[in-house]
């Protein structure tokens, strides 16, 4: 039986932490967690804090916690936040900062 956890509205563009992402992906989890600890992107302890409570969910039900694996992880694309920045003579031009939805799958290997 698999069990999820999700950080919705994650202030961090999904191309960032789709690197991250990948580097766990499939791996058993405390392995996930030694990379995590060790990846000086900023979007892994965001990874890392979504995958701790979706091994806290797993533990909460009383599933065997040293065979879990990251069955599924996923970076959604979360709705863009306008934003402005002025310019030269009196302008302004219109940016987007992203949000990403990061979505943990973890299930117990055989």
């Amino acid at each position: 039986m698999p069990w999820t956890a999700t950080h919705r509205f994650a202030r961090i563009s999904p191309r960032k932490a789709r690197l991250v992402a990948d580097l766990v992906r499939g791996r058993h989890v405390n392995e996930a967690l030694e990379v995590l600890s060790f990846t000086k992107k900023r979007a892994s302890q965001m990874v890392s804090k979504v995958l701790r409570s979706a091994i806290a969910n797993a533990d909460e039900q009383e599933a065997d916690v040293n065979r879990l694996f990251v069955q599924d992880i996923r970076v959604q694309e979360g709705p863009r936040i306008g934003r402005w920045r002025l310019k030269d003579r009196g302008r302004i031009h219109p940016y987007e900062r992203r949000t990403s939805h990061i979505v943990v799958t973890v299930e117990t290997g055989w």
